[in-house]
């Protein structure tokens, strides 16, 4: 089942309280409690929220997860110049770069989603993205662009398997895992979760986010955001055990001359696409989810939909440049994944 909502009064992620449930259960049935904790890592909050038994597990499984994260930072932040993934960007254009196993094996996961979307998705966007600044408000001219974009391109990321390298195949391209590395960044910290015992939990990373099991008895109530109305919710998803991404124009962005400019950008322009507001995935791991979510954004409602109909066990939510809903199949059956 799938409810409409316009109203800020509902928490996003797992409306109500199990206590009170459990409450009304004797006292001897009733073992462990949820436990949560926030903090902000790869420039967004990253959240995990689990059941436990045991207080000190607990923290230890969430003390896993946010170093997990912290790892992953370091590993492929473009903004830190000490990054492996800032190492690739200075060197590649060059010479093949050994880079590591984890990285190497994302990027190809990353040229993949690019062959499936027909390009939508690329990692190579960066070499137009790097010229924008959303806290400045300075976008590159229509000049630089034309410079820039030629960088574009996921052929031009030259994989060595044998070797583990990569190498530039044009010198102006640049990459940016962004919200790919998210999708990773979750999936990881499920697994880490999930190492440690845990049945029932949560890991967020901005707009990604793996559900592991339900809320004990009870889907997980996933809320998408409305993209015009802070606060507010354009529907929530009842779900279970899948992942979850939302791409939206309202988190990096400035206006100028009455046009939005936002960080999903179109890798044919080098410019942010204006057919959708926001898109969300459900899938069943969070880097499809993620790279689904980038190509449907710019693919727009309905080439978005058809690509999202030829994939199994995916399916999508968005929400157009008008304030319109759109729904795979799936979802409008109540038949989509993690809906069962």
């Amino acid at each position: 089942m799938l409810l409409k909502l316009r109203s800020a009064a509902r928490r996003v992620l797992g409306v109500g309280d199990d206590r009170a449930a459990a409450g009304r259960l004797p006292a001897a049935v009733v073992r462990g409690d949820w436990f949560s904790r926030e903090e902000p890592i790869m420039g967004t909050a990253i959240r995990v929220e689990l059941w436990a038994e045991d207080a000190v597990l607990a923290q230890q499984a969430i003390d896993a997860v946010m170093a997990d994260m912290h790892r992953i930072d370091h590993l492929m932040s473009p903004y830190r110049e000490d990054s492996e993934l800032s190492r690739i960007n200075r060197e590649a254009p060059l010479r093949p770069v050994a880079i590591s196993e984890e990285l190497f094996e994302l990027i190809e996961r990353s040229v993949a989603f690019s062959r499936l979307t027909g390009g939508a998705f690329d990692i190579t966007y960066a070499s137009v993205g790097r010229h924008y600044d959303y806290r400045a408000g300075v976008r590159p001219d229509d000049a630089l662009i034309a410079r820039a974009r030629p960088g574009i391109g996921f052929r031009h990321l030259l994989l060595d398997a044998t070797a583990r390298t990569l190498r530039f195949g044009h010198p102006d391209t640049a990459i940016d895992l962004g919200g790919f590395a998210k999708g990773h960044a979750v999936e990881r910290g499920a697994g880490i979760l999930r190492g440690h015992g845990v049945t029932h939990g949560i890991v967020t990373a901005g707009g990604d986010s793996r559900l592991i099991g339900d809320r004990r008895g009870r889907p997980w109530s996933i809320g998408i955001r409305d993209p015009r109305r802070p606060g507010e919710l354009a529907a929530v998803l009842p779900l279970r055990d899948v992942a979850v991404s939302t791409s939206g124009d309202y988190e990096r962005y400035f206006e100028s001359a009455g046009q939005r400019h936002h960080h999903i950008l179109d890798p044919r322009t080098g410019r942010s696409p204006s057919l959708v507001r926001s898109v969300t995935i459900i899938a069943p791991d969070g880097l499809t989810s993620e790279g689904l979510s980038k190509a449907v954004f710019i693919l727009g409602p309905e080439q978005g939909i058809a690509l999202i109909e030829r994939q199994k066990d995916v399916d999508a939510v968005i929400v157009d440049a008008s304030g319109n809903l759109h729904y795979s199949s799936g979802l409008r059956q109540g038949a989509g994944p993690g809906m069962q």
